[in-house]
C-alpha cells in the first residue's frame, strides 16, 4: 500500500507541474513528450493522474478524520 501512495503522489505531483506549466508558459509538457493530448500516451498519463487524486482522497479524508495535528504529528515524528 505505501508504495501505491507514493507512485500515486509521484503522478500528483506530475500533473501539478504539468498543470504550473500550462498557466505559466501555455506548454503542456505531458503532451510535448508524449506526441500531443490526442496521444493514446498522454490520455493514459491524464488518467492515470487523475485516479491518483482520487486514490490520495482516502488519506486525506482520514486526515480529517483523526485531525489535522494528529496527522502532522504522525508524519513529523516518523
Amino acid at each position: 500500500m505505501r508504495a501505491l501512495n507514493l507512485l500515486t503522489l509521484l503522478l500528483i505531483i506530475v500533473g501539478g507541474v504539468n498543470w504550473l506549466l500550462v498557466g505559466l508558459a501555455n506548454f503542456d509538457l505531458v503532451a510535448a513528450i508524449f506526441g500531443g493530448q490526442d496521444a493514446a500516451l498522454s490520455r493514459i498519463v491524464y488518467v492515470l493522474v487523475g485516479l491518483s487524486a482520487l486514490w490520495q482522497l482516502m488519506p486525506f479524508s482520514r486526515a480529517f478524520s483523526i485531525g489535522e495535528p494528529a496527522a502532522e504529528a504522525n508524519v513529523i515524528h516518523r
